[in-house]
């Protein structure tokens, strides 16, 4: 409802009063009128209204409603002077923010305010220097003016409110019962203020809360009445003030501003921690209506909590600092705010140049609340407070403690999201990166080289900590690469190759990729110096995956090809032939521009490896490769050709094994071809010749065997080339020629059986040539040479004995007898061939004896040829029995019938033999 409205609705009630009591009715029944109120807008309203009311109180004397006239009056006068609102609605009466009124509802009067802030002003003036800091926390709205001057005001001006001021009193006087004196006294201080007369408003006023406690202007009385005791510090006054209107709590508008006066009531008495419990109460009703102290929307209003953070540290700083904050809350409970409480203290401390004290109070925080939100930001504050102290080993020390603390696998990170904390992760890498480059930096310079050991493990724990919490991050790579740096510097070449390796391979590839992985390469090859005999093959391993690695995955470095060659022969080595020959024909393949060393040595490796494989066709080309980039002085030339040599040689005996005798044959001549100066080539020549002997290219194998005599004449082979020569003579009908083989054979061999075997051979082949004479000598060097087995000798004798029989009756004879006395001295070496032979012989011979007998004829003379006769016939019948001895059906055979032979050709010659001379016919007839 507009003011003015108002005042035409009293008016038009008192003008019905006027007409009821015409009427003979009273005041009274002015409750039973229905009145329509209509807001309208009537010219001059205000002037009408003051003359309206004077006009009634001039004309209704004596009325009950005169006290009411009289301060609508008042209030209209002085609302003309300085347009105050004459009557505060309950609607203004709201729960207000912690803010001083804006003009349009503040009750309070500018001149009481200008004349209370400069009193307060003037006495910031004379305090302490650290008090000093309170001006610029100051509300910014005009709560108190800068001077106590009142400005001087035209006596036209003041009229208005000195008239008011004598209605008022008027009131009072006249009406000391009047049922809103409490307003009258209110509007009455206001008027005094406007006048300037600032003390006898405070007598108002004081009159006003004595006299209407509950009055609804009492916070609005109690708060002016407290400004002006605090502007005159009287402190304790102002207190009392501030504290009633804190007491009504925040139904009152002046409650927050009351809290916060009253906080700087009990800080002018130095009653800090009164103080305090003050502040915090004001910061707590902030929390209980949801305010964001991170909020920057409203300027003004976080300009006052920042200025209240700030009192209330200086309040700390004069309780003791730090520890008096962690006292006070450890007492009075925890608050949300309290990091902000720590943070202004720390920045004051820090503006005074007061490092440690700055320090210490994050510190404090941070210690008490390691996974508070703010804690890495005041972690970060230390860190900066100390470079800016110039103090360099704690700088090293609170960045040591944040990398620990936020570390991406410290418990911090249970608490928050990394990817809602990039500022905690920004410090993080920072620190963890200045720490691991510190300490390498310090472990690399010799002035510090008694703390090396302890230089290069925080080096260490700092690089490997940074990885940990960053393995992705776009710095990682190069971190990593100087971890693995200070592992190589302190010969941890091990561990040092794992780092290199993760550098180059696990990360997308970067600028130091292929470095990396040469560097790894050279770590493993310096580890394999320092290992023990045992271990050096587990770590060749690990040489050669690193170098096939590195090979295949940076081909164009410069190093590539000559790290894919050392790899190959590592494989070699450790006999891994396989990989070895891939290795090695990656190389061949794959880096034409290798330079010669490099290509030789793959090629050697393909060579052997091949060989090892037997791919022995592969090998024979891989070798012919090397020879041909081999310079023709080297020393290594002969043996290179041996392999070559060696890997046709294996060809052939693959042929041969294939039983493919022909392919077999020019593998192995393919070797006196393309390495005749190989130490295999012998083997190869006899092989080759062997081979022609499976396949019967008689003429062919006979021209090797030979040539193979002519070129090795020395060669332990010669022996066994004889004999294939002799056999290949022998199957091609070349009986004399293989016959002189034989000889030869036995002629050059040591070997008893041997000489036999070709004495006896050679002896066929001589018969068989119809070469009689060599075949009787060949069998008397056999007879002569080789007595025993006797089974042997006298068999060669009965091929003696053939021969002669032919040539030598009597040396047949002769060997016959020798057969006989052979076999009968044999002993346990008699054999049925033996004594079959020699029954044989004793035959022939006894059959001698028989033709000897019956050679003799019985004639004159007589006694002679007879007694002749009968000798021979003895002996004859003694050879023929002895046949008997031997127990064989042909021998006793031929014995028996012998033996009666002889008896009847010796009836038959007496009976037919001529008749002695001088017989009587008596001793004739005896005779007959």
């Amino acid at each position: 409802m507009s003011r003015l409205l108002f005042f035409l609705l009293m008016l038009t009630l008192l003008l019905a009063a006027c007409s009821v009591a015409d009427r003979k009715g009273t005041i009274a029944e002015l409750r039973n009128v229905e009145i329509k109120i209509e807001d309208e807008q009537i010219e001059g309203g205000l002037e009408k209204a003051i003359r309206s009311y004077q006009h009634f109180l001039d004309a209704a004397a004596g009325s009950e409603m005169v006290p009411e006239a009289i301060r609508r009056l008042a209030d209209l006068k002085v609302e003309k002077e300085y347009g105050l609102i004459a009557e505060q609605n309950e609607s203004d009466q709201q729960h207000s923010e912690w803010t001083s009124p804006e003009p349009a509802s503040n009750p309070v009067p500018e001149t009481f305010v200008k004349k209370t802030q400069a009193s307060l002003v003037g006495s910031e003036a004379e305090a302490k220097s650290e008090q000093q800091e309170l001006a610029s926390l100051l509300p910014e709205e005009p709560l108190l003016a800068e001077d106590a001057a009142v400005q001087p005001v035209d006596d036209l001006e003041r009229a208005g409110a000195v008239e008011a001021v004598e209605l008022y009193r008027k009131l009072l006087s006249e009406y000391p019962h009047y049922a809103h004196n409490d307003q009258v006294l209110y509007q009455l201080s206001r008027a005094y203020e406007e006048l300037g007369r600032i003390e006898e408003a405070m007598k108002v006023m004081n009159r006003l809360v004595k006299e209407y406690p509950d009055s609804r202007y009492l916070d609005e009385v109690q708060f002016r009445r407290a400004e002006y005791f605090f502007t005159h510090r009287r402190f304790m006054d102002a207190e009392d003030a501030y504290e009633s209107i804190v007491n009504i709590g925040v139904g009152s508008s002046y409650y927050l501003l009351s809290l916060y006066k009253l906080g700087w009531t009990f800080y002018k008495q130095e009653l800090y921690e009164e103080a305090l419990h003050r502040f915090i109460a004001l910061l707590d009703y902030k929390v209980s209506v949801g305010y964001d102290f991170e909020q920057t929307e409203d300027d003004i209003e976080g300009k006052r909590v920042r200025d209240t953070f700030r009192v209330v540290s200086l309040s700390f700083s004069y309780l003791g600092g730090a520890d008096s904050v962690v006292d006070y809350f450890s007492r009075r409970g925890h608050r949300v705010f309290e990091d902000s409480i720590y943070a202004h203290l720390a920045e004051y401390y820090f503006t005074k140049r007061r490092y440690s004290d700055a320090v210490s109070t994050y510190e404090a925080f941070i210690t008490r609340n390691l996974f508070h939100k703010k804690s890495p930001l005041f972690h970060m504050r230390v860190i900066n407070i100390n470079i800016a102290g110039g103090f360099p080993s704690l700088v090293i020390e609170s960045k040591k403690t944040f990398a620990t603390n936020y570390a991406m696998d410290a418990d911090y990170w249970q608490y928050f999201n990394p990817e809602e904390r990039p500022e905690v992760l920004k410090d993080l890498k920072t620190n963890l990166a200045d720490l691991a480059t510190h300490y390498h930096a310090l472990y690399q310079n010799p002035k510090y080289a008694d703390k090396k050991s302890v230089n290069y493990a925080e080096a260490l724990h700092w690089y490997r900590g940074y990885l940990r919490s960053f393995p992705n991050d776009l710095e990682s790579p190069s971190v990593n690469y100087q971890l693995a740096d200070l592992l190589l510097e302190s010969r941890s070449f091990g561990e040092a190759a794992v780092e290199y390796e993760k550098t180059a391979y696990e990360y997308p590839l970067h600028i130091q990729s292929s470095k990396a992985g040469y560097a790894a390469v050279f770590s493993l090859r310096k580890q394999l110096d320092r290992v023990k005999k045992k271990n050096r093959d587990s770590v060749k391993r690990e040489i050669v995956r690193s170098s096939l690695k590195f090979s295949a995955t940076f081909p164009k470095h410069e190093k590539a090809a000559l790290v894919l060659g050392a790899a190959a022969d590592d494989l070699y080595a450790l006999e891994e032939f396989e990989a070895a020959l891939t290795a090695a024909q990656d190389l061949i393949e794959n880096f034409p521009v290798a330079d010669m060393k490099t290509r030789l040595s793959a090629w050697l490796v393909a060579a052997h490896s091949s060989y090892e494989l037997e791919l022995y066709s592969q090998a024979e080309t891989a070798y012919v490769e090397v020879l041909s980039l081999l310079p023709a002085e080297d020393a290594e030339r002969p043996g290179l050709i041996d392999n070559l040599a060696a890997s046709i040689y294996k060809q052939g005996e693959q042929a041969r094994t294939d039983e493919d005798y022909s392919a077999a044959a020019e593998h192995f001549l393919r070797v006196v071809d393309m390495a005749p100066t190989s130490k295999i080539r012998p083997t190869a020549e006899y092989d080759a010749a062997a081979a022609l002997m499976h396949l019967k290219a008689w003429s062919r194998a006979a021209t090797v065997l030979l040539g193979f005599r002519n070129n090795f004449p020395g060669h332990e082979l010669q022996h066994d080339v004889t004999k294939k020569i002799a056999f290949v003579y022998r199957e091609n009908g070349q009986y004399a020629q293989a016959a002189d083989e034989f000889e030869r054979i036995e002629a050059e061999s040591d070997n008893a059986e041997v000489r036999r075997e070709s004495l006896l051979i050679a002896a066929e082949l001589h018969e068989k040539s119809n070469n009689i004479e060599r075949t009787l000598v060949v069998y008397r060097r056999y007879v002569d040479y080789f007595p025993r087995p006797v089974e042997d000798n006298l068999e060669a004798r009965s091929k003696i004995a053939e021969i002669l029989k032919q040539q030598n009756h009597d040396a047949y004879l002769r060997e016959l007898k020798q057969i006989v006395m052979i076999d009968a001295n044999a002993g346990d070496e008699r054999t049925e061939r033996t004594l079959s032979l020699a029954a044989s012989a004793a035959l022939v011979l006894a059959e001698v004896s028989y033709e000897s007998f019956e050679v003799v004829k019985l004639v004159k003379p007589f006694e002679v040829n007879l007694r002749k006769k009968q000798v021979r016939m003895k002996k004859a019948l003694q050879n023929f029995g002895k046949l008997l001895d031997y127990e064989l059906g042909e021998t006793t055979a031929a014995a028996t019938y012998y033996m009666a032979e002889i008896y009847g050709h010796f009836s038959r010659s007496l009976m037919t033999s001529e008749r002695p001379d001088g017989l009587s016919p008596l001793e004739l007839e005896e005779y007959e």
